[in-house]
């Protein structure tokens, strides 16, 4: 453990000073603030047809949510794709690879270090977006109770809760997204390929779902587990999706992954 530890501690430092962390924090926190900007100007205060829509103007908790639902789109499979497609793919950039592993380490404890620094990397995305949508929306729309999608009224405390337990609930299919740019970073060993490459799979298995004839594979599609989250805002709580959603992104996630580590362990460094 003190090994993988070491990695961590190396990957968080080097995102520290990468651009591209900065740029999908920056995004994360600059879209929700254009978003309460917008819906502040908004000539037609009579909301959308989209779940909580007409909540917008009247309760700044209702903006994160309203975030959650269109991110899963592009927004956070791209975030997430920048560290995750990056984290491996520029090392064989750099060359450094070589040096890293001459370092007493052997190379699941490289490639765990490495995971979780981009794990860790898409959590803070995800609870910065969050935190952002929240202040901003309660500025704009005060921090008033929120109707759930059963129609019952949620007292504000109680609503930011559950607008927290959402945003966990949403990494869930975040981390099958993370393991797949793992993937796809180890085997491309380029991180622009890898980073486009994610994005493109997310919106590729979107498609998907949107297709005529292919209905049945709604339930089992990565992109549908993204509204898992929507069943915390019913009453009482349904559980269904959210497990539906732990073990369909774990047959992503998990070959994804298990794949990555293998092509790490095989990766030829002896010519630099």
């Amino acid at each position: 453990m003190p090994g993988i530890a070491t990695v961590y501690r190396w990957e968080l430092a080097k995102l520290r000073y990468q651009k591209r962390t900065y740029l999908g924090l920056g995004a994360a926190m600059i879209v929700p603030i254009l978003f309460v900007v917008a819906v502040h100007f908004r000539h037609d205060r009579r909301g959308g047809d989209f779940a909580f829509s007409s909540y917008l103007t009247r309760s700044g908790l209702a903006v994160p949510l309203v975030i959650l639902l269109f991110g899963a789109v592009w927004m956070f499979p791209l975030i997430t794709a920048l560290v995750a497609g990056d984290i491996i793919a520029s090392e064989d950039h750099n060359g450094t690879l070589k040096t890293i592993l001459t370092r007493s380490l052997d190379r699941g404890q490289v490639f765990a270090g490495k995971t979780l620094a981009a794990a860790t990397y898409a959590v803070v995305a995800i609870l910065l977006n969050g935190t952002v949508a929240v202040i901003a929306g309660s500025i704009q729309s005060g921090f008033n109770s929120l109707q759930s999608l059963s129609g019952t009224i949620v007292s504000a405390p109680k609503a930011l809760e559950l607008v927290y337990v959402s945003l966990l609930v949403y990494l869930i299919p975040i981390a099958a997204i993370v393991c797949i740019g793992l993937l796809l970073s180890a085997v491309t060993r380029n991180s622009a390929a890898a980073v486009v490459g994610t994005l493109m799979v997310s919106l590729l298995i979107q498609l998907l779902g949107i297709l005529p004839g292919l209905g049945g594979l709604q339930p089992y599609l990565l992109s549908t587990q993204f509204n898992a989250w929507q069943g915390l805002l019913r009453t009482p709580i349904d559980w269904a999706p959210i497990v539906r959603a732990a073990w369909v992104c774990a047959l992503y996630g998990v070959p994804a992954l298990g794949a990555a580590f293998l092509v790490f362990l095989r990766r030829d460094v002896a010519g630099g």
